[in-house]
């Protein structure tokens, strides 16, 4: 009986996006690893002189070739406690490498990798990494000029355990125009960005703020407070903004300690021990500036010199935060046992921070983007 042919139309599901990247992957892994392959179908084991052997491969019920490990009785994905081998210097495995790099917002290499091998292990992987970055050109264009300097021992509270955020440095950047819904011309605003580093597990928290008022940045500190609990210690630099809020903390502690005891016990039960760094001394602040380098670094490629609207910057600057908090605090190593590396997002909420799957924009026009498909591109 023969069949009859149905066209079916719409967006793509899951399930057919699925189908795809297994027969893509098991195309290409026929023409590389064809010996290999042959060999597992027989019930045999990879040839001792093979580029595999050391990776435990075995044929899944797809037909696809993927690496073993020791963490089947984990609860990690199928896909991450057996990722598919992907073969070196191949055109699948470079189109798959620049999608994770386009889509964490232009990672470094070492972060990628650690992307990348939450579904795949490339064969060489790390060198495929640092080429693709190197090779592309938004990063090409805004890599800054890195100079070495002779680093000091580090400061007791980096090398204390404590919980998240209870000691913190904080920073601003900016500024940042962004404009009004709707609005084709007029006054550009400004927005800053400020920036809370956790001391000791890196971790890294945003806020959007109006000005560098001290009453905007104590607003910012509620924010701050409420979200990631009160801290202890918090550490800035010695401008301005940060003196004036300080005094009017403890103007506040003093004003209100004599009159009221339970408010005075409830202020000085929540109070943080404030501390400057010298003045003009950005070195001894290298941890919030590393960060806001970090925030800076994807902002460039991705937001660029287009003026955004407040709930745009809003996204694309937690966004960044995500990526910040997943990136690897340690180097990967290239055992198959170890597909996932520790990151500051592990210290907040136990796993990794992963967006969700966007749409591929990158090879359409700008022009005919819309404003929420320009912040995805």
């Amino acid at each position: 009986m023969k069949k009859s042919n149905v066209i079916v139309s719409g967006p793509l599901c899951a399930s057919e996006l699925d189908h795809a990247e297994n027969w893509l992957i098991r195309v290409v892994q026929g023409e590389v690893f064809s010996a290999e392959i042959r060999d597992l179908q027989c019930q045999k084991g990879v040839l001792p002189n093979s580029k595999l052997k050391n990776l435990n491969p075995f044929l899944d019920s797809y037909g696809i070739l993927r690496a073993g490990g020791r963490l089947g009785n984990s609860d990690l994905p199928y896909v991450s406690k057996y990722p598919a081998i992907l073969p070196n210097k191949h055109k699948l495995t470079n189109q798959i490498i620049v999608y994770f790099h386009l889509k964490n917002l232009h990672i470094g290499a070492s972060s990628l990798l650690h992307c990348v091998r939450e579904r795949f292990w490339p064969l060489n992987g790390r060198s495929l990494c640092r080429k693709i970055v190197h090779e592309c050109i938004a990063c090409f264009k805004a890599k800054p000029v890195v100079t070495s300097q002779l680093m000091g021992n580090l400061p007791r509270d980096r090398v204390v355990p404590d919980y998240p955020f209870n000691c913190s440095r904080v920073d601003f950047c900016g500024p940042f125009m962004i404009r009004y819904r709707n609005q084709r011309k007029g006054v550009l605003h400004k927005m800053y960005i400020c920036i809370f580093v956790c001391f000791v597990s890196k971790a890294v928290h945003i806020e959007i703020v109006s000005d560098l008022t001290s009453e905007a940045f104590i607003a910012t500190l509620k924010r701050f407070f409420g979200r990631r609990g009160k801290c202890a210690k918090l550490y800035s630099d010695n401008g301005k903004t940060f003196v004036g809020a300080n005094q009017e903390i403890k103007g506040l502690l003093k004003l209100v300690k004599e009159p009221d005891e339970t408010l005075s016990g409830f202020l000085s039960a929540q109070g943080i021990e404030w501390k400057f760094i010298p003045p003009r001394a950005p070195s001894f602040g290298g941890l919030w500036e590393a960060a806001v380098k970090s925030a800076k670094y994807h902002l460039k490629r991705i937001v660029g010199r287009s003026n955004l609207t407040y709930e745009e910057f809003l996204t694309v600057s937690i966004q960044i935060e995500g990526i910040l908090n997943s990136r690897p605090l340690c180097s990967l190593l290239s055992s198959a046992d170890h597909l996932n590396a520790l990151t500051p997002a592990h210290f907040l909420i136990g796993r990794s921070m992963n967006s969700i799957i966007e749409p591929n924009l990158t090879d359409l026009s700008e022009g005919v983007l819309k404003r929420w498909q320009r912040v995805t591109r």
